[in-house]
């Protein structure tokens, strides 16, 4: 089956080696540093990414959900409500004008299709109990930021590593079809893991081992689990539970140098089923007392930026294994997330030569 898919795709499986070759920045990056990954978007990401548009047949895919009030949403956040405002006048004129708010409390930038800035999570020296009042000192973030550097006051913006500090993503990107390959063809299970062992085997499955993941790709992985996104979101699966990334599979993308990680669940992360209730343990091989190891690994290790819930069925659907992709999180002063619209610009698989 995967030999199938592979001939399917290769005649659009990557870009010609020239195009590949162009170099990217390569770390140690400047002192001060605020970027991570994402300082190697530049002229060698353009040029990958002007190829794909230049193609014959290429095709522009959105990659975000529909959002709305009855969407999935996330339990780590307050609710989510956007409030169609009366539609309004101006004195004096013949214009009307419509408008919405929202609720206040909400926390639009952690819902939906999302963005996490580097600021988006630290780590502590000891375990917190959950207990007593969380201790804002001792906290460490990306680049070895203090928490008085990034959030001195709990009413403080991110002064440090926040969405303004992120460029626009604009770069090669490669899609990995987990649902067929890990799942058999089905959505991957609640805490089940894509490990570096199947990277490695996607790629070749794509006809990519060649290319690999090139330094300041973003790296795209279709689990399946959206298909269990539903408006409205009636049984709250969607969020409860997940598949996703292994922590060796974050090591091996940090090696890679991927600018960032986009998957069609929740977290990242692996969630298995009763984990967010305390009733089961984190994913297997998740280290202690980081049961969000891929958040801890990427953001504040590697400087690596997470898109959740992204919508890659299409693009799975069409076997657009490499595209250039545009992610253009909003520039909010100070925020440690938000709402994007990503796109992938590439050729589906059945406009290409046989």
């Amino acid at each position: 089956m995967f030999v199938l898919l592979a001939c399917v795709a290769c005649a659009n499986a990557a870009e010609p080696d020239k195009v590949q070759r162009a170099k990217v920045p390569s770390p140690p990056w400047p002192q001060g540093d605020e970027r991570g990954m994402a300082n190697q978007i530049g002229p060698a990401t353009l040029q990958r990414c002007a190829w794909f548009m230049s193609q014959p047949g290429a095709r522009t895919y959105d990659l975000s959900q529909l959002r709305s009030n009855t969407m999935p949403l996330s339990p780590f956040s307050p609710p989510y409500a956007v409030k169609p405002n009366p539609t309004g006048g101006i004195p004096g004129t013949l214009h009307a004008y419509n408008t919405e708010s929202q609720i206040q409390g909400a926390d639009p930038g952690q819902q939906g299709t999302q963005f996490d800035a580097l600021g988006h999570f630290g780590f502590r020296a000891t375990p917190w109990d959950g207990k007593s009042p969380v201790d804002q000192g001792g906290i460490t973030y990306y680049g070895g930021y203090t928490q008085s550097e990034v959030k001195p006051t709990p009413d403080s913006p991110l002064l440090k590593l926040g969405l303004d500090k992120v460029p626009a993503i604009v770069t090669s990107a490669v899609l990995l079809d987990a649902k067929r390959l890990v799942g058999g063809g089905a959505p991957m299970k609640p805490g089940q893991l894509v490990t570096a062992k199947d990277i490695q085997a996607m790629l070749k499955a794509e006809d990519l081992a060649r290319r690999g993941i090139l330094p300041g790709d973003v790296l795209y992985v279709y689990t399946g689990w959206s298909d269990y996104w539903q408006d409205p979101d009636v049984d709250k699966k969607y969020y409860s539970m997940a598949p996703g990334l292994s922590y060796d599979a974050a090591k091996y993308l940090t090696d890679k140098r991927i600018v960032a990680i986009g998957l069609d669940t929740p977290f990242i992360d692996a969630v298995p089923e009763g984990m967010l209730q305390g009733k089961a343990p984190p994913a297997e091989g998740t280290p202690p007392n980081l049961p969000f190891a891929i958040h801890h690994q990427m953001i504040t290790q590697a400087g690596i930026h997470h898109i959740e819930n992204a919508k890659l069925d299409e693009l799975a659907h069409d076997k657009v294994w490499t595209s250039c992709t545009v992610v253009l999180p909003p520039r909010e002063k100070g925020a440690a997330g938000g709402v994007i619209r990503p796109i992938a610009v590439g050729v589906p698989a059945t406009l290409g030569k046989r």
